[in-house]
């Protein structure tokens, strides 16, 4: 039994694994030939896979996610044509023009047939300024490929980059043949034929342009202006007169108008056809700003030696205020106009009208603040100036206006703050340094600080020797204090030499002569503006000096009469009722 056994589970056992083998061995065979198709599959899978996520980051603008997805699709099919020209998009997009002209050659070599290929290259060719090559490869894909005429205006826009004229006029040609008139490639045309020294062709294509539209005030304004640049002047004017039968409003129209007649000495006419021009709101207002700014150029110094020009400039500037009352430009042109004409009120208030409108140009600020000055407007000179401070706080002429509004208003503690910080930011600037050094003296010695203004007035004479302002103000206040009188002599001295005949500066060097006890002296220069001061002090003073010598009736007249001219000192009335000099 047991031998039975065995012998039946060895015979099932050999049946069993010589099946198997035989299975195996025709399994083997069957499947050593599909092992490859399975392996393309999957690698063509996995290269779709990547180029499907490279357009997704490329769509996201992750063009180095993009390019690295790319890539690995490359590595497993380098010779699809597609891939290759997306490899050379993302290049170019990330700004790799180099490393993107290799996969757009493939691309176009890969695939023949695909217009954007060509695109592509010839863009790269571009970019790396080859346009021989984009030529090239342009002039293919137009020749080559039907339905790619609309790229011949890419193949004449790179002829004339290289000035290849001849060239690109043939393609204008072609164009034209294929898409009939087109009023761009006119135009370009007639540059061609203007930069080939061309008149005749041009002025031709010109009148191509009006036949193709005689409703179009485009086309014989451009003809004008052609003609004018080429001095033909009476051409020009009938070719403006067609233009203006199209359209009699049309300002540009009879702004060429107005400057062809100048040309021709019709100076009435210009104006004429000028200011017909600038009662038009449809004329852009940089325009009009541009042709007064040029009227102001020729204006001689002062302006009103030509007050034609002058009267003609303002009604321009005038005109344009009231055609765009809502520009800043408009009021601040205007104002520099009326500021030429001395007419100073008028002028601050457009310049305040402008800061209105649009306070972010320094430049009116600056004028505004300075006619604030010059017409003593002290609270706007005050109100001004804080304002552009708030708005150019590192601008030293304002801090220095601030601080003179300030001295003026008797603020000295807020004048000295202003005017000290403005003299920081000035370093720089040694005369704007002097200018803030004389308010400085001033302002310190109306402080009573003696040294500091004494420094700053010496300051300013170590730049300037024969400042006026300094030369008076610092002998005045060191007499005044009886300090120093000898170098207030000097100073004072230097300045009736260099101002003989200036009332305020004899005033001053007489009363220092007095404080010096100097009396005849004195006197000499108090009688010399005695007679026709309206100044109360001067005639205060006149009258010290008459009662020093002996001429008390005399001196009491001085003092009746500087009582009523004002600025008299307190000691006036006290003087007159005594008739005592007191000081």
């Amino acid at each position: 039994m047991i031998v039975f056994c065995l012998g039946l589970s060895a015979g099932q056992s050999y049946g069993q694994k010589k099946r198997q083998r035989k299975k195996a061995e025709k399994m083997e065979v069957a499947e050593k030939p599909v092992e490859p198709l399975l392996a393309d599959a999957r690698q063509k899978e996995a290269g779709e896979s990547f180029f499907v996520d490279g357009i997704k980051f490329l769509m996201l603008e992750q063009y180095d996610k993009a390019l690295e997805r790319f890539q690995r699709s490359y590595a497993l099919n380098p010779g699809n044509a597609a891939l290759n020209y997306k490899l050379a998009e993302t290049h170019m997009l990330a700004g790799r023009l180099t490393d993107a002209l290799p996969f757009a050659q493939a691309a176009v070599t890969l695939d023949a047939s695909n217009p954007y290929y060509y695109l592509l290259l010839a863009q790269l060719y571009s970019g790396g300024q080859r346009y021989d090559e984009a030529i090239k490869v342009l002039t293919k894909l137009t020749k080559d490929i039907p339905g790619t005429e609309q790229y011949l205006f890419n193949l004449a826009d790179l002829y004339m980059a290289k000035n290849r004229f001849d060239d690109a006029l043939k393609t204008y040609d072609r164009i034209e043949k294929q898409y009939g008139f087109i009023e761009e490639v006119s135009f370009k045309k007639q540059q061609i034929y203007l930069k080939q020294n061309n008149l005749e062709k041009a002025l031709k294509e010109g009148e191509t342009l009006i036949a193709s539209d005689p409703t179009e005030v485009r086309y014989p304004l451009a003809q004008a202006e052609m003609l004018a640049n080429n001095k033909k002047i009476d051409q020009a004017v009938q070719m403006v007169n067609k233009a203006l039968s199209i359209d009699q409003n049309n300002a540009q129209a009879r702004l060429m108008l107005a400057e062809l007649l100048r040309q021709k000495g019709q100076v009435n006419e210009a104006v004429t056809e000028l200011q017909t021009a600038f009662g038009n709101p449809d004329l852009d207002i940089d325009a009009k700003v541009k042709i007064i700014l040029e009227y102001i150029r020729q204006l001689p110094q002062p302006a009103t030696k030509n007050q034609a020009l002058l009267n003609t400039t303002l009604h321009l500037a005038e005109q344009t205020v009231k055609a765009h009352p809502q520009e800043a430009k408009a009021y601040a042109v205007a104002a520099d106009v009326q500021n030429m004409a001395d007419k100073k009120l008028e002028a601050r208030n457009n310049y305040i009208k402008a800061t209105q409108l649009d306070n972010s140009h320094f430049s009116i600020w600056n004028q505004l603040v300075a006619l604030d000055a010059e017409l003593n407007q002290t609270d706007s000179l005050l109100a001004h100036t804080e304002k552009a401070l708030e708005l150019f706080p590192n601008q030293a002429v304002f801090w220095f206006y601030n601080g003179t509004s300030y001295l003026i208003k008797k603020n000295y503690s807020r004048a000295v703050k202003s005017l000290e910080y403005g003299k920081k930011l000035s370093l720089d600037k040694p005369e704007l340094v002097t200018q803030f050094n004389m308010r400085l003296g001033d302002s310190y010695n109306s402080l009573k600080e003696y040294t500091k203004s004494d420094e700053a007035y010496e300051a300013v004479l170590v730049q300037d020797p024969n400042n006026p302002q300094v030369l008076n103000n610092y002998s005045y206040f060191l007499s005044l204090r009886n300090q120093d009188l000898a170098k207030a002599k000097s100073l004072s001295s230097k300045l009736v030499n260099l101002f003989p005949n200036e009332e305020t500066y004899l005033d001053t060097h007489a009363w220092v002569l007095y404080k010096l006890k100097e009396y005849p002296q004195a006197l000499k220069y108090f009688e010399k503006i005695a007679a026709t001061t309206k100044n109360g002090t001067i005639a205060e003073h006149y009258g010290d000096v008459l009662f020093q010598v002996g001429q008390k009736e005399k001196a009491v007249q001085q003092w009746q009469r500087a009582k009523t001219l004002g600025e008299a000192s307190s000691f006036i009335d006290k003087k007159i009722k005594d008739q005592k000099l007191y000081e």
